[in-house]
């Protein structure tokens, strides 16, 4: 069964807020992950921040959402999140906690997380927002766990972003966590966020890594290597699928990614064996060869190898 997003879309929302989240959604979805999303309101008209006026949007209230699912809170102005017409929606609070109760993942994006708090779902809880709003935010709702300088949190099914861009990192990281590091990748890179941040902008994935360039012929071996990573790699055969030449193809790379074609082979067969290490019915031969290694001995020396 696929996983659904829904997006509620208040007015006064930030249209970055919404569309970032969304289209990186969307391109997952162009890469065969099973996903829906939908969108619901408040039964009042949306026009966003920047005067670009949504059509009809379904009530909340007539939407449907299944433990696994998510639901989406995109920022909105500041001024209608903490107006007194926005705060006496008690019935919507109630029904975002509903939500969360039946085992639904809920989301804020920016000023979204004034909306979270309001619910009392993040009394306890770490969370953050906009960085102009964290010290008011803490202020209004002192049994948070305000956290400033980090760009998401994720937290017991609950997750909250900084400002705009952030929530595309989360976003990402959700992706990730559902359908695995290379498909955040490859949303990421269709998006042009090649350096991933993670949730404190420390974390970093060998997905990832080495991909902060534009050269389409190396972006296309390393995702061969990627994809093949159970086989082994030749500089003839990468410099083909590149279409360069060996010698072009070995300095070029160098000079895009900075490190050399071996280092990076290696260091994507480290990320997959950490996570089949994660599957008990793998016997360590067994993630040796799914990675294109001859022996455990080989596995383990390059694990080893590449930890701090």
């Amino acid at each position: 069964m696929a996983t659904r997003f829904l997006f509620l879309v208040l007015p006064e929302v930030h249209i970055l807020d919404l569309a970032g989240p969304d289209q990186a959604l969307h391109e997952a979805i162009d890469y065969q992950a099973d996903f829906e999303i939908a969108y619901c309101g408040i039964g009042e008209p949306v026009t966003t921040t920047s005067g670009l006026p949504f059509g009809d949007v379904m009530h909340y209230s007539k939407a449907h959402l299944q433990a696994g699912d998510f639901l989406l809170i995109p920022g909105s102005a500041h001024s209608y999140l903490t107006s007194d017409a926005f705060l006496e929606h008690r019935a919507l609070f109630d029904w975002i906690c509903k939500q969360y109760q039946s085992g639904v993942h809920v989301c804020s994006i920016c000023m979204g997380a004034f909306v979270l708090a309001e619910t009392g779902l993040l009394d306890g809880k770490n969370c953050t927002t906009h960085f102009k709003k964290t010290a008011e935010l803490q202020e209004r709702y002192p049994a948070i766990k305000v956290q400033q300088n980090i760009l998401f949190t994720d937290e017991d099914n609950m997750y909250t972003s900084a400002g705009i861009a952030a929530g595309i990192d989360l976003t990402l990281h959700i992706i990730e966590k559902l359908k695995g590091s290379y498909l955040a990748h490859l949303v990421a890179r269709e998006l042009v966020v090649y350096n991933r941040r993670g949730g404190t902008a420390e974390q970093e994935s060998a997905y990832f890594s080495h991909r902060n360039h534009i050269h389409t012929g190396i972006h296309t071996a390393q995702d061969f290597v990627v994809q093949h990573i159970h086989q082994k790699h030749s500089l003839a055969q990468l410099a083909d699928v590149a279409h360069m030449s060996e010698r072009n193809f070995t300095r070029i790379f160098k000079k895009e990614t900075g490190i050399t074609v071996n280092d990076f082979i290696t260091s994507i067969r480290v990320a997959k064996a950490m996570e089949l290490f994660k599957h008990p019915d793998m016997s360590t031969i067994e993630i040796a060869h799914a990675v294109g290694l001859k022996s455990e001995k080989q596995l383990m020396r390059i694990v080893k190898k590449q930890q701090p």
